[in-house]
């Protein structure tokens, strides 16, 4: 055989042995996809999820991570209450039961088979901070006890329904009470607060926050503002809403790449860049909440004071500074028999709960004890 053909029956094996190969190859990889889909069985769409910030879009797989054995870490003594019996004692979520627009859900006012009356928040299904909001209460608020703390009652998982079920507060939200002039609200109950009121409801938050400061994995709230504090048939307050709330370790804060909380109420830091949860910030909050709670001004809205607009604690500062501390009082609030030098310890406190750099703020505790005096 001359090397002429030699050559082409060598080029010939070669060709035939990288084609089986190649075919090979190929009969692979179209049975490994093949098994994935039998797993998967169709590609997850994506759903549209409502943020702090406008829309976004987050794949389902993320929501369903949240989902699997999320039961796992809830207090065993919390009741599961059936989809079924909530939409019977809804009216099948009936607008016209709604109390209440919390963060990623509406509130609404009923009452289950055994009688009880409750307040039962259903989470948006669609917005991923719900999803995170229901297992940040379930992990939190589900294991706190205190007089001056929202409690849980129950809970439903179905599907992708979220709800939760609390002990209903009889005289709704503070910031009804401060700014609900809508027509007919004086009828229905909502006069004026008195200043011996204002007190207990302060006192009422501050206990609730230095106990939760203060437990042996502390939780911060990271939301405190008026509508966020439910007042019972004695007007003593309760916090409520720990969807935002997260517990810190040992270093005393919690690394968040987020900004969490309410225009008017967050601390300085935040527009520094300082996005951990530390107590401090809740401090400030409250004290942002002490002077809300005094003036019935909202703090998400500005000032004015010798014809220059303002920031609530701006304005407070420079009221303050003038000795202007009686002037500041909501003006719809009877004053007879107040004490001066009361007014102006109470506004003293607000301010040192609301001074600039984090670590110049009082701890909870402090407050308490100084808010404590000034009752007496």
């Amino acid at each position: 055989m001359n090397s002429t053909v030699q050559a082409v029956l060598a080029a010939t094996a070669t060709f035939f042995l990288i084609s089986a190969l190649f075919a090979f190859i190929c009969l692979v990889c179209k049975s490994s996809k093949a098994r994935s889909r039998s797993h998967n069985h169709q590609p997850l769409p994506q759903r549209q999820t409502r943020g702090l910030n406008g829309h976004r879009t987050v794949p389902n797989s993320h929501l369903s991570s949240i989902t699997i054995d999320e039961s796992a870490t809830f207090d065993p003594t919390l009741n599961r209450i059936s989809m079924e019996e909530l939409k019977i004692a809804t009216k099948n979520f009936s607008a016209d039961l709604i109390i209440g627009d919390g963060s990623f859900g509406f509130v609404y006012k009923a009452t289950l088979s055994d009688g009880v009356t409750v307040a039962i928040k259903k989470l948006d299904p669609d917005a991923f901070q719900g999803f995170r909001e229901f297992r940040a209460e379930m992990e939190t608020l589900g294991k706190l006890q205190h007089p001056n703390i929202v409690r849980i009652l129950g809970y439903c998982v179905s599907g992708i329904e979220r709800v939760l079920i609390y002990e209903f507060i009889e005289k709704g939200n503070l910031d009804q009470w401060l700014h609900d002039t809508s027509p007919g609200s004086e009828q229905l109950g909502n006069l004026p607060l008195s200043w011996e009121t204002r007190i207990k409801a302060v006192r009422g938050i501050a206990n609730g926050l230095a106990y939760l400061h203060q437990l042996d994995t502390p939780i911060i709230h990271r939301d405190i503002k008026a509508s966020n504090v439910l007042l019972d048939s004695d007007f003593e307050a309760h916090i409520a809403d720990f969807g935002l709330a997260r517990a810190i370790d040992g270093s005393h804060s919690h690394v968040s790449t987020q900004v969490a909380g309410t225009m008017g109420y967050m601390p300085p830091e935040y527009k520094e860049g300082v996005t951990a949860a530390t107590a401090k910030a809740d401090v400030y909050s409250f004290g942002i909440l002490m002077i809300e709670i005094a003036t019935a001004e909202r703090p998400n809205l500005p000032m004015v004071l010798e014809g220059k607009e303002m920031g609530l604690i701006v304005w407070a500062r420079k009221m303050l500074e003038q000795n202007k501390h009686m002037e500041m009082l909501d003006s719809k609030m009877a004053k007879e028999g107040l004490r001066e030098e009361k007014v102006e310890e109470y506004f003293g406190i607000a301010s040192m709960c609301t001074r600039e750099i984090m670590m110049d703020r009082p701890v909870m505790s402090e407050v308490v004890h100084l808010l404590d005096r000034l009752a007496t």
